[in-house]
């Protein structure tokens, strides 16, 4: 079950921000990530033809992969609070004429929809709610009987380095502790079980993912991490919180640095856990 304490919690801010960087680095993200997504998605079953809610939309990655999957015979609406984030998410639609593709402002757990989905969809949203609950029991209304239901979210809880690589260790605390101050769920993947539970849907099924690799397959993963860690991005909280300073980060190094620790010391680097949930109402 979920932890009464986390219901009294202030739901928490998207520290990260909208700026025209931030949905640069959400894109670059994406690229890394769009392939477990899409796995999840599929064997979660989403197929071709179906009609899709993307939850949290923002610039419109996850439904442009999901209109991928349910093809033109299919449709995605893509919902976000985030005007910034929205005409970015209508402008790159627009330039790949995706006509089954469309975005609505506002919050989908009060939203109201012409015709119920056959799929309600997101990633790393629920991390961001107070009670993701209350909002999956919510965002369950929108599916025709049948449906499905499925998030992607992380868990911070397996990030590790062997030979140890210091400030790759150390930058991943930092995300940690400067979420986990922000009352932002660092291990909602692994919570995903319990919050369907909570939210009275049928148990969940559920996949794990973890990016793993050496000096030639993690730079992805460590330019990604060093990106979050910008003035454009965490920094300017990280700060305010008295995690870290911009001094002690070294922002404009910071990727060159970690990635010279892995190669020096022939480490492998464990990223965050990818963990995927669905089920059928």
């Amino acid at each position: 079950m979920i932890d009464p304490d986390d219901r009294a919690r202030p739901a928490p801010a998207y520290e990260l921000g909208h700026s025209d960087r931030e949905l640069e680095r959400l894109s670059a993200q994406a690229r890394l990530l769009d392939p477990i997504t899409r796995r999840i998605f599929l064997e979660a079953g989403i197929v071709p033809g179906m009609r899709v809610l993307d939850v949290g939309s923002g610039a419109g990655d996850v439904a442009f992969l999901a209109a991928d999957i349910v093809g033109p015979r299919g449709e995605v609406i893509g919902a976000d609070k985030s005007l910034t984030a929205l005409a970015s998410a209508r402008a790159r639609g627009d330039a790949r004429s995706l006509h089954h593709v469309s975005f609505r402002e506002g919050d989908p757990t009060e939203m109201e929809f012409d015709r119920p989905f056959n799929a309600v969809v997101g990633r790393y949203i629920l991390m961001w709610q107070d009670d993701a609950a209350a909002m999956l029991r919510r965002l369950a209304g929108h599916l025709h009987p049948g449906g499905v239901i499925v998030f992607h979210e992380l868990d911070w809880g397996g990030v590790r380095s062997y030979p140890p690589c210091p400030t790759y260790d150390r930058c991943c605390q930092w995300v940690i502790e400067t979420l986990r101050l922000s009352n932002v769920e660092t291990r909602m993947g692994t919570k995903l079980y319990s919050a369907f539970l909570a939210a009275g849907l049928p148990a969940p099924l559920m996949r794990l993912e973890a990016v793993i690799g050496g000096s030639e397959g993690s730079s992805g993963r460590v330019r990604d991490l060093a990106e979050t860690i910008l003035p454009e991005s965490l920094l300017p909280t990280m700060e305010r919180l008295g995690v870290a300073t911009a001094a002690e980060v070294g922002f404009r190094t910071l990727a060159e640095r970690m990635c010279g620790e892995i190669a020096a010391a022939s480490s492998v680097i464990v990223g965050r856990s990818e963990v995927g949930a669905w089920t059928r109402i």
